[in-house]
């Protein structure tokens, strides 16, 4: 009993770890879209996270198989990464990257719960009405819908279409762990969009050779969004939901954006504003609320 209480603790530890990765993915993202184009950035995360995945592929020692099924999962999922990403660099690169960090990861699970209750048309309790109502009003005071002139010009459009698409890969994931190991799939999505993003770079006639003119800075913030931020959260995550359960693994999740608030104050010295708390915090009660019931169980 004794030893199963420590082994729990150290997954917990681990699972912290993975959000603290996470969080900092944001502030890496920002380094990066100082002086690189968004194609060559692209391209360069995918590929390494793709490379990074083959020591962990042998470690899971899982049969792969591609399929029809889960080709299609991995097709999509890989489009909507790779639109994710670029409207990510277009938000951080224009907008604070904390800022990014906590809408993206406050309003997508709302943009999910929504999603899924319209497609599904599943019956909703009282409490998943207010939780949606919350997250209605965390997601208003936090993008700044009262400005709207500003939020159609500003960063802040990018963040709500980054929680959208994001909505629609949690779906996309949640389907697929039917067919495919998440590692696999994982790997898989990292591969396409490294194609996906070579044709593109390809025929834009990128120059893909010049981040090997970048300093230590720009490849260390490189490593840490495609490698640690990245495959290595990822694969701590799916290790932990293992052990821990995925209800537990999945309300850690909640530091996430406070990991993002604090590592881009504290490394790119990024103001911490007012309504980006408020608005947060609203929208994560918004979440327990909207958690009381599975969302995926018609799934």
């Amino acid at each position: 009993m004794k030893d199963a209480a420590l082994n729990n603790a150290h997954f917990t530890y681990l699972i912290i770890l993975a959000m603290l990765l996470w969080g900092g993915g944001w502030s890496a993202l920002k380094i990066l879209t100082i002086d690189m184009p968004m194609d060559v950035i692209i391209f360069w995360r995918f590929f390494i996270m793709a490379l990074s995945f083959l020591p962990i592929l042998f470690l899971v020692q899982e049969p792969i198989c591609i399929n029809r099924s889960n080709l299609r999962y991995i097709t999509g999922s890989s489009v909507l990464n790779i639109a994710f990403m670029i409207f990510s660099f277009l938000g951080v690169k224009y907008g604070l990257a904390g800022s990014g960090g906590v809408i993206i990861t406050t309003l997508s699970p709302v943009m999910t719960f929504l999603l899924v209750a319209l497609i599904f048309k599943n019956k909703l309790r009282p409490q998943q009405y207010f939780g949606l109502f919350l997250g209605i009003v965390g997601g208003f005071i936090m993008l700044e819908l009262n400005h709207l002139e500003l939020f159609m010009n500003g960063s802040n459009i990018y963040f709500l279409l980054c929680a959208i698409i994001w909505a629609g890969v949690t779906i996309l994931s949640q389907y697929s762990h039917k067919h495919i190991h998440p590692i696999h799939y994982s790997f898989f999505i990292s591969v396409a969009a490294t194609f996906a993003a070579f044709a593109y770079s390809f025929v834009m006639q990128s120059d893909l050779s010049i981040v090997f003119d970048q300093g230590v800075v720009f490849w260390i913030a490189m490593i840490y969004l495609a490698v640690l931020g990245q495959s290595v959260a990822t694969t701590i995550f799916f290790i932990a939901s293992g052990k821990l359960g995925s209800e537990k693994t999945s309300s850690f999740m909640f530091l996430v954006p406070l990991f993002a608030l604090l590592i881009a104050f504290l490394v790119l010295d990024e103001p911490i504003e007012l309504h980006i708390l408020l608005g947060g915090a609203i929208s994560l009660v918004a979440v327990l609320f909207i958690n009381k019931k599975n969302l995926f169980k018609k799934i």
